[in-house]
């Protein structure tokens, strides 16, 4: 590689310092708010903690002080369907005139925490387990900066509003801050008990306890601005008991998957709550916002692999993506959005530097992939489901995104989509590795535009597939012609262009002069998934070059094989890990008929899922080596839980058991099903297609895996292919 000067311009990028806490963040989410904290409950410090509405964070110091000493932790955790946080405290000794007073362990503490919607509430319980009556202070220290949220994640603002004064009441404490889009934003808190003193930022109460006999605290926290006034729960009884019944009838739906095997039971119990938790209510439909605290919000790219990740086990959450989507695709150009007319989202935020324009992302369509994704949603749920009202409701967005495809998708017309951003704020990397740096030719010189990445064409291809099947249910046969001469004439060029022999896999991407970028990536993967890889000799080569120790590193494939110039194992995307790349690397490693890699990939998935807190995958790992005893590398500003990643364990398993669900022919059909060596047994509950509904048990043997019905209503064939 020529000596290069770094000169980085990543303002958009998360910024990792020091400050961060070697412990976990605990994480909540209810709509549009979150709450990132310590295992303490506190927001203390650390610079990514806080209470976050509306991409504001309205709560960014809470501290919990006994008498003017923090409490010593015994616990802590967030419940498994992840509606509560919870925490076991309790006192350090406590000493006057150098003489312990009250002994550490006497007082004991359970703070416990629930979020709705524009809301926090805590509540503190407290026991004395002395034997004499205890008067000791308790104190909330507590203060918001309403910062937005790309300041919290590194950007610098050369202006910003004006925090008014605070307002305290008897039992309520009332800041407020007015930001230069002329929007007030207000975080009011409220106490089931008045304090005994309410200072600048600090309540506190001054608590008698008798032995054995507790005393409760509730604090109410309510993010107000320009939308609708939150509504604030009667208790925290009453909060809890709401978001329980939100969940039930969620997850009420779903189809439900246990296991022999306990371990991989917990990682799916944490993957299906992270999955409820990160869904939201929009006008349009059910939403999963991409992940904790950095982009929870709308993704296109994410929504849609996490919806195809879950087609098979709940298509609600796809029908929701498609109408969310639909209703945001883009109707004209705009070079500040990069817009055009079809086009696909690929993020929209909120708060206040969204709305001032000082970053781009209020409404921001620079992502090349989700609008051919869009499309593969779009034939994959009507294949799943049936649902041909629905998709004749959609057909008019679809024809849409394919004309984009068609006319702004790919800038020279030559077949191939491509991107360059018109936005001087937007994203440079357009696909889903959109760091500045991950595109790039051998030697390491970054790619000039417009980029076609390879696994984009895949994409593109099941996109005029899956177009023009629909083009045909939709009686449109000259579309249905175009789009599946557009198909196979993609699939000739993608062999010829990006077919690199002396690498033995295909090119990451195609630069602006179409001279191939010939760096070994785990893309490849994908285009085994869709079908453009027509050559099974070459679908090998790809397998075999993934399954290398410089590829897979043990914890799965990496993004950047480690032979490459620019590999970094500490990088977000140039030699990291990331759970989703993996399961569709398996799903196309399983459809081209490699289970065994397939399988080796799901092994490490769940090995993974052992070491990481709470069972929970997140966005990505570093890609070390595994080391023998050792735990994963974690990636210092990782979100979890990610929607994707925890979808991964869906489409791992969809992958290994080569499930595929036909609702047009009611049929479910298992080719060349297999489980990991330490699973004999899986069960497929309420697996639901049309009026019909089956429970299947797979049985691991020595050379193959038996499907057994175990309930079936209604007329739905299963199909054991060997």
């Amino acid at each position: 590689m020529a000596e290069e000067i770094l000169l980085v311009d990543e303002r958009f990028a998360i910024v990792a310092t020091r400050r961060r806490s070697g412990d976990p963040p605990r994480v909540l989410k209810r709509g549009d708010t979150f709450g990132v904290f310590d295992h303490y409950g506190d927001l203390d410090g650390d610079e990514q903690q806080g209470l976050y509405h509306h991409g504001t964070r309205f709560l960014s110091k809470l501290v919990l002080l006994l008498a003017r000493n923090k409490p010593l932790l015994l616990s802590s955790t967030i419940s498994h369907d992840n509606v509560a946080f919870v925490a076991d405290l309790t006192n350090p000794d406590i000493c006057r005139d150098g003489h312990i007073e009250l002994p550490h362990g006497a007082i004991h503490m359970l703070r416990t925490r629930v979020l709705s919607d524009g809301v926090c509430v805590d509540r503190l319980r407290i026991w004395n387990h002395s034997a004499r009556l205890v008067e000791i202070p308790l104190s909330l220290a507590f203060d918001a900066d309403f910062a937005d949220l790309f300041e919290v994640r590194g950007m610098t603002r050369h202006a910003r509003g004006s925090r008014a004064s605070d307002t305290p009441g008897d039992d309520h404490y009332v800041m407020a801050y007015l930001g230069l889009d002329k929007v007030e934003r207000r975080t009011r808190i409220r106490w089931s008990r008045r304090p005994d003193t309410v200072a600048s930022g600090q309540a506190t109460f001054l608590i008698r306890l008798k032995p054995r006999e507790p005393v409760a605290i509730e604090m109410t926290c309510s993010f107000e601005d320009d939308g609708p006034i939150p509504i604030v729960p009667a208790s925290y009884d009453a909060a809890v008991e709401d978001a329980r019944r939100v969940v039930t009838l969620r997850t009420g739906r779903a189809s439900k998957v246990r296991t022999s095997h306990e371990s991989l039971n917990r990682w799916l119990r944490r993957a299906s709550a992270d999955l409820e938790m990160m869904l939201t209510d929009t006008k349009d439909g059910l939403y999963p916002y991409a992940g904790i605290p950095w982009f929870s919000t709308p993704f296109g790219r994410d929504g849609l692999i996490t919806a195809m990740e879950l087609l098979w086990v709940q298509p609600d959450i796809a029908r929701g993506v498609l109408s969310f989507l639909a209703a945001t695709q883009a109707t004209s150009y705009s070079d500040a959005q990069d817009a055009e007319p079809g086009k696909i989202i690929h993020e929209m935020r909120s708060g206040e530097m969204a709305a001032l324009g000082e970053i781009p992302f209020g409404r921001y369509y620079g992502s090349i992939d989700s609008t051919p994704l869009f499309v593969m949603l779009a034939y994959d749920y009507l294949r799943r489901t049936g649902d041909r009202a629905f998709i004749a409701n959609l057909w008019p967005h679809v024809v849409a995104a394919l004309d984009w495809m068609e006319r702004d998708g790919d800038v020279d017309q030559d077949g191939f989509l491509e991107y360059q951003r018109r936005s001087a704020e937007g994203l440079v990397q357009q696909g889903w590795r959109d760091s500045h740096d991950s595109v790039y030719h051998a030697q390491g010189n970054l790619a000039e535009g417009p980029i076609a990445l390879c696994e984009v064409q895949a994409y593109a291809y099941a996109a005029w597939r899956g177009g023009a099947a629909l083009a045909n249910i939709m009686r449109d046969r000259g579309s249905a012609r175009k789009w599946s001469a557009k198909a196979d004439h993609l699939r000739r060029r993608f062999d010829d262009c990006f077919w690199i022999p002396e690498i033995g896999t295909y090119a990451l991407a195609l630069d602006g002069h179409k001279e191939p970028c010939r760096v070994r990536s785990s893309s490849p993967a994908q285009c085994l998934m869709t079908g453009i890889v027509s050559s099974r000799a070459r679908a090998r080569r790809v397998m075999d070059v993934l399954m290398e120790d410089s590829s897979f590193c043990g914890w799965g494939i990496r993004t950047i094989a480690s032979t490459e110039v620019r590999y970094n194992p500490m990088s977000y995307h140039n030699g990291s890990v990331w759970p989703h790349d993996n399961a569709l690397a398996a799903a196309g490693l399983a459809k081209s008929g490699f289970t065994s890699a397939a399988m080796r990939i799901f092994d490490a998935m769940l090995d993974l899922s052992e070491e990481v807190d709470l069972h929970r995958l997140p966005e990505l790992i570093c890609g070390f080596h595994r080391r023998a005893d050792e735990r994963p590398t974690l990636y210092p500003v990782a979100c979890a839980p990610q929607a994707w990643a925890a979808g991964a364990v869906y489409l791992l398993i969809q992958a290994s058991l080569g499930m595929n669900i036909d609702a047009e022919r009611n049929q479910v059909t298992f080719r060349h099903a297999a489980l990991p060596e330490r699973v004999e047994r899986m069960f497929l509950n309420n697996l639901t297609v049309g009026a019909s509904q089956v429970d299947l048990m797979l049985q691991r043997h020595a050379n193959d895996v038996s499907v057994s019905v175990v309930r079936r209503t209604g007329k739905l064939d299963i199909v054991a292919l060997e």
